[in-house]
């Protein structure tokens, strides 16, 4: 699912218009990762994570910063894909989308977005435009302390809005 995000687009429908970036960076966080919320079972904090794929999972980090995820596996199973970083394209015009929190605040993510549909309006993904299996890299994640060097951070190469640190080049994924 993960992969399939990269190229995307991410809508929303705010008060002031609509807002669109084409993700170009994104993080995984499957089942058995140490490294994932859902790791050690549910909690009030996660329990949209164990939802069936599809919606929202927003959480706070630092106490101050939101991040959105989208939950990717059937119910019962906590697994979710972190949006790390998008190109705008609509609406955000200097806008930088470049990192997790930057890019929620900007399309204006809060709290009450957990468990959301992210499949219909006002906040949704669509097709995007399609990106070719060597136009992806992987890398390893950032800002975790477990399962770190786990190659999950995937990104479209090249792509100037793509977050600090910046991967280096590599064979790309499958």
């Amino acid at each position: 699912m993960a992969r399939d995000l990269v190229g995307r687009f991410v809508v929303r429908r705010a008060s002031h218009g609509l807002l669109v970036a084409r993700l170009v960076e994104v993080e995984a966080y499957p089942p058995e990762d140490p490294a994932s919320h859902a790791y050690s079972g549910p909690t009030a904090r996660n329990r949209s994570m164990f939802r069936a794929g599809g919606i929202a999972y927003v959480y706070q980090i630092y106490g101050v910063h939101l991040c959105l995820n989208v939950v990717t596996e059937e119910e019962g199973i906590g697994a979710a894909v972190l949006l790390r970083a998008a190109e705008p394209l609509l609406g955000l015009d200097g806008v930088n989308l470049s990192g997790p929190a930057r890019l929620a605040r900007a399309l204006g993510v809060a709290r009450s977005d957990d468990g959301t549909p992210l499949w219909q309006p006002p906040f949704y993904l669509a097709r995007g435009i399609p990106v070719l299996d060597g136009e992806v890299g992987s890398a390893p994640r950032v800002g975790v302390a477990r399962a770190r060097e786990k190659p999950y951070r995937l990104y479209l190469r090249g792509s100037p809005w793509v977050s600090r640190p910046r991967p280096s080049e590599d064979p790309g994924i499958p």
